[in-house]
């Protein structure tokens, strides 16, 4: 059977090849060339790339550099689909790790070499899919409960079905995508690239655009659900209300809504929370607020219903989500006017609006591993890298400016980035530099991705960028701190999600009726973001700790996470116990550690005001201190004297 990642077979011509390969990122396609003719002299040619940066996908060279390639691999392309496209020969270790250091352009450390293979999956087999050793008979006898369809409880159910456990997937909502379900928000679109952004085992190659945007994101998990026959397992426009440990029977007890209103209750042996950081729109309690007489909702809960054209419209909040969508809209409105407490960061992205080439879906579809040294591309740059820029320098002596050299260098690029946009044409262009450039050190928030779209709309005629806070709400404006009113015919709150009431949505009951958040009080928390003492086999996604501000990708994390509780349920069936949970020490060592390593973060600083990331004492609990490649080390199998057993 041909390997799934070696490509489709083709015949076309050889002018619809060389207008293809002007669209393929280059270092794919090398790579790709090395697959295809065995030829690893390639590698030693003066082609290569120079460095490798996020979001530089075409390949960091020069343009003469990049023609030459194009060459160098049309007349391999061609000969290779002249031979009937034959499955490419294995690749061995050694030289696959030579692969990897010329695309990096550097010697790629030894202990991530593991964790890129097993995310490209050049064998063509999903290596995150559990080697269970329980019984199947066992295993079809142990019945859990996923509460949320969002990408993680996705995939919770497409492991669970592969290891045949039986499952229902929980979910309020009427369709598949959890935050890409809920926010439909002009603009809306994933901030990681999306050829990365999707399932390793199930890459895409029709995405239309980079960074894809809701209805697309939406519709691949509607289609992997389908794929995978998800879909009769989930009750949707269903809540779960509560669930309650029966010590007696071993055994969750999930109360849920029914979608008319009705009550039922559910049994299982295990229950999986997916509910997220995301779902739990926050909307501050602005005085006056209940008096405006124009609609007004949250970006998580858009009107449909309610047209923007030619109206006043107040957006308060320009973080993640006002930063998409002010420029999504501001060509409609009559008027736009934006409430900021604090200037974001922006990363430059020249391709975050791009549209993705014919040439590339040709390249994916069709070039042998061109997808999966595509996917190694767009994971790299981001893998760990952003922790060194983290990193604080107690040394450092401006801890207000930046909080070490590394960071200090990323404030001046980003700055530089930010100012190169605003030239003198534009009015009163140093005060809104003075408005837009952060004065606090960069990535102390979240980073956004730019492309120029932000400052230009902040730069029309018809938007005002209001570096204030809300003092009121009238009927037909609202109130800056400062006094001035602005008029409203519509109010649209970008203000986030309430990120630090971890799991605000469920009300559960472990061991000795424990009520999970009585338990973790200010500190939520669960052992590597998944477990808690207390809460037998009560498993978290998305939970606390395993949010990330530094790189990489929350499929990549849940996947880990996944594979993580599949070996905990295979422990559990294996052992033939009826329970599992973390031991108090390891919890508690695991908490000491995390709030120990976040402190010598830029995120934890207390130059740091107004983040979302902190709780009102100023800690961090839904954040990741940790390297990628030290989770996935942790987590691929799970140690059984970190765990109680009943």
């Amino acid at each position: 059977m041909r390997n799934r990642h070696a490509g489709e077979p083709f015949t076309s011509s050889d002018d619809e090849i060389r207008t293809a390969l002007e669209d393929v990122s280059i270092p794919a396609l090398m790579l790709s060339c090395v697959h295809m003719s065995g030829d690893f002299t390639l590698l030693d040619g003066p082609v290569k790339p120079a460095g490798i940066f996020l979001n530089e996908v075409q390949g960091f060279m020069s343009e003469e550099d990049r023609a030459t390639a194009r060459a160098l691999a049309f007349d391999i392309i061609c000969d290779y689909r002249d031979r009937g496209c034959p499955e490419p020969a294995p690749v061995s270790a050694v030289q696959l790790k030579r692969m990897m250091n010329w695309l990096v352009a550097a010697e790629l450390p030894d202990e991530y070499v593991p964790m890129m293979l097993e995310e490209m999956e050049l064998d063509g087999r999903d290596q995150r899919d559990v080697d269970f050793e329980s019984d199947p008979a066992d295993r079809a006898t142990f019945p859990v409960v996923i509460i949320g369809a969002g990408q993680s409880g996705l995939l919770a159910a497409i492991r669970l079905q592969q290891a045949g456990i039986p499952y229902t997937v929980i979910e309020k909502n009427s369709g598949v995508g959890g935050t890409w379900w809920e926010n439909t928000y002009p603009g809306a679109r994933v901030d990681v690239g999306n050829h990365f952004y999707c399932y390793s085992f199930e890459p895409d190659d029709h995405w239309t655009e980079f960074f894809a945007q809701q209805p697309e994101l939406q519709a691949y998990f509607q289609a992997v659900m389908d794929k995978h026959g998800v879909t009769p397992h989930v009750r949707f426009q269903t809540q779960v209300t509560r669930a309650d440990w029966d010590e007696q029977a071993k055994s969750w007890t999930v109360q849920l809504t029914r979608p008319d209103g009705t009550a039922e209750t559910v049994s299982a042996r295990a229950v999986i929370s997916a509910v997220g950081q995301l779902n739990a729109p926050h909307t501050p309690a602005f005085d006056g607020a209940e008096t405006f007489a124009g609609p007004a909702f949250h970006t998580a809960r858009w009107n449909h219903d309610v047209s923007l054209a030619g109206k006043d419209v107040v957006l308060i909040g320009a973080g993640a989500t006002g930063f998409q969508l002010a420029p999504a809209i501001a060509d409609e409105v009559a008027s736009l006017t934006v409430f900021q407490r604090t200037a974001q960061w922006m990363f430059p992205n020249p391709n975050y609006h791009a549209e993705v080439g014919d040439g590339v879906r040709w390249a994916l579809r069709h070039l042998p591993f061109y997808g999966r040294w595509y996917r190694f591309l767009l994971f790299w740059p981001g893998c760990d890298t952003g922790l060194a820029a983290a990193k604080v320098d107690p040394e450092w002596p401006d801890q207000q400016r930046a909080v070490s050299a590394a960071n200090d260098l990323a404030r001046m690029m980003f700055t530089e980035w930010i100012t190169s946009q605003i030239d003198g044409d534009v009015e009163d262009a140093e005060a809104l530099l003075a408005k837009v450039i952060p004065d606090y050190p960069a990535t102390g928030k979240r980073t956004l991705q730019d492309n120029g779209s932000w400052l230009r709309t902040l730069t029309r005629d018809n938007v005002e960028l209001v570096r204030d806070g809300v003092a009121r709400i009238e009927p037909d404006a609202v109130v800056a701190a400062d006094g001035s009113r602005h008029h409203a015919d519509v109010i649209v709150y970008a203000t986030g999600f309430r990120v630090n009431d971890m799991l605000s949505s469920l009300t559960v009951y472990g061991r000795n009726g424990i009520e999970l958040h009585d338990f973790w009080g200010p500190r939520p928390s669960a052992y590597l973001g998944m477990t808690v003492p207390g809460f037998p086999n009560f498993f978290c996604l998305y939970g606390p700790g395993t949010n990330l501000a530094s790189g990489g990708s929350l499929i990549f994390h849940s996947e880990c996470e996944v594979r993580y509780i599949m070996g905990c349920l295979d422990l559990l069936i294996a052992a033939d116990k009826t329970a599992i949970e973390p031991r108090q020490d390891r919890y508690d060592d695991w908490y000491r550690r995390c709030q120990a390593e976040l402190a010598t973060l830029v995120w934890s600083q207390p130059t740091i005001k107004h983040s979302f990331y902190k709780d009102e004492a100023g800690l961090v609990h839904s954040l990741s201190p940790w390297r990628l490649v030290d989770f996935w080390s942790w987590t691929r199998t799970p140690e059984p004297d970190d765990f109680i057993f009943f």
